[in-house]
């Protein structure tokens, strides 16, 4: 299994574990990224967070050729979670030097626009796999 599909897989899990949908994100920035959950979760932020799922599996188009892609989107997931898109996609351009239209720029955009569909309902938690495999995955992957 890819990281990408290990990303699903870790997203339906959670989902069965019926959270708050920012508990939920919250919680896949934890088991994915290594981002707490306490006060001090900045802190883990601030560092990039850790690959807890190292590997391909993503979209050529959302593909830096690291094998951090899930800690990205994960981290950028729980960032969002806590501080709002706009802060986290600022963040993410001005500290992280995440280039608009870079692979890791499309990765943040999509992470954000997932957090907010989360967020808003728009996007039931059973549907966040799917939206993962649809949006993320590589077709052999996802």
């Amino acid at each position: 299994m890819d990281a990408c599909a290990e990303l699903c897989s870790l997203a339906a899990r959670l989902a069965r574990e019926k959270p708050t949908p920012r508990r939920f994100l919250i919680e896949l920035g934890t088991d994915a990224a290594g981002i707490r959950t306490g006060p001090f979760w900045f802190l883990d932020a601030a560092v990039g967070g850790r690959n807890v799922f190292s590997g391909a599996g993503f979209r050529s188009e959302l593909d830096d050729g690291t094998r951090g892609q899930v800690r990205h989107f994960a981290g950028i997931v729980a960032v969002s979670a806590r501080i709002g898109p706009g802060l986290t996609r600022w963040l993410s351009v001005h500290v992280g030097r995440d280039e608009e239209g870079s692979a890791d720029g499309r990765l943040t955009d999509e992470a954000i626009e997932f957090a907010g569909l989360i967020r808003s309902g728009g996007l039931a938690l059973s549907a966040a796999p799917d939206w993962i495999s649809q949006h993320l995955c590589a077709r052999s992957g996802g």
